[in-house]
């Protein structure tokens, strides 16, 4: 069943009022750690023994660089947890709204110009615009 352009732009605008209503969130991932301390004659330098922890870090890649953050068990990780979630919800809620966006702009009628010079000269415009594209490439 094909939608009308109306009942698109209706979508639309609640996926938008659900985006400005998702409050804080941060991409990244929360990974658990476990390390060894290093001295001889720790519980942790025995065969076997999986390390120090849970440790909880959250880690992200920003601008090509990667970064990590402890966390504390309890409300820090708990926060973070949510945030995760709603960034999640925010990846989805984009890519739902560039395919209503699309889905308007298939359905939107295209302008029809009904001078002959004018078409003519929109023409020779667009021509010589993308030529230019091709010739820089």
């Amino acid at each position: 069943m094909t939608e009308s352009v109306v009942d698109l732009e209706e979508r639309r605008q609640q996926l938008f009022e659900q985006l400005s209503n998702l409050g804080d969130f941060r991409p990244g991932m929360i990974s658990v750690r476990y390390r060894k301390c290093g001295r001889g004659n720790c519980a942790c330098a025995q065969a076997g023994h999986a390390g120090h922890g849970p440790q909880y870090l959250w880690n992200t890649t920003q601008r090509g660089k990667s970064r990590a953050q402890n966390l504390h068990l309890g409300p820090e990780l708990q926060q973070v947890e949510s945030e995760l979630a709603n960034y999640r919800r925010f990846v989805a809620l984009c890519g739902e709204i560039v395919e209503v966006n699309e889905q308007i702009c298939r359905l939107r009628p295209v302008p029809t110009l009904s001078d002959e010079r004018e078409l003519a000269q929109l023409k020779k415009t667009l021509q010589r615009k993308y030529s230019r594209k091709l010739r820089k490439s």
